[in-house]
């Protein structure tokens, strides 16, 4: 069979990539762009340092070294964190909780196991999850909860009143999706920032992305179950 001899611009081309690979260079890596540089870490020692430290198995001193603030930058990336700073804050040790609860947020048992859905509310280590008998149906998301002389109130309560575009009465600020479970107290979704200010006046506060989704799962007579302290308020 006699080959075709290539003419024109194709004659070009493969002949350009006949000399790059007599040349030891693939055609693809010659014409790739260069890999932006990784910018440097200087983020400095933040309010949850040791924990960040204890949590990524970097040694507990309390100093960020510029080790620390890389580990950290990633675990922000890898987990949504803005800024990806490498700076331990209170966003990122937060979201530290929930990471680390994930696999098993009940572990300590103290959220009651029921044949129905519950909904658990741990003021300690400020999440939520819900749970129906001991399978999680709502993985476990960061909350604000009341700040002092306004605590959000402890116990087994149920959801009695949901509003879904609410405006609080009182304050005049916008609760959606909330889910009336004590009194005036709620858990909805809370816009902006959720870790800006130090608490809520009562009400059980999330992202509004996650007080939507839980939204969609719950309804009036659900079970809510509220327990501990909230971090900075008195016992």
């Amino acid at each position: 069979m006699t080959a075709h001899k290539r003419t024109g611009p194709l004659a070009g081309v493969a002949a350009l990539g006949a000399l790059l690979v007599l040349t030891g260079l693939h055609p693809a890596r010659a014409v790739a762009a260069p890999a932006e540089p990784e910018t440097a870490c200087v983020a400095g020692t933040g309010p949850y340092q040791r924990e960040l430290e204890h949590h990524l198995g970097r040694p507990v001193d309390g100093v960020q070294s510029s080790a620390d603030c890389y580990a950290v930058r990633a675990f922000q990336r890898k987990n949504g964190v803005t800024p990806a700073d490498g700076y331990p804050g209170v966003a990122t040790f937060r979201t530290m909780l929930v990471v680390t609860a994930r696999p098993d947020p009940n572990a300590a048992g103290d959220c009651p196991v029921r044949d129905h859905r519950v909904t658990c509310v741990d003021m300690d280590r400020q999440l939520l999850w819900v749970q129906s008998g001991s399978r999680v149906v709502f993985p476990p998301v960061p909350i604000r909860t009341g700040r002092d002389v306004q605590e959000t109130r402890p116990g087994l309560h149920e959801v009695y009143w949901r509003s879904k575009n609410h405006v609080s009465t009182l304050y005049g600020s916008p609760m959606p999706h909330a889910q009336f479970f004590d009194g005036g107290q709620a858990i909805h979704g809370s816009p902006g920032n959720l870790y800006a200010h130090g608490g809520s006046a009562g009400c059980v506060n999330l992202t509004e992305p996650d007080a939507e989704r839980l939204w969609d799962l719950l309804t009036e007579g659900d079970a809510v179950y509220v327990w501990g302290t909230k971090p900075g308020t008195e016992d």
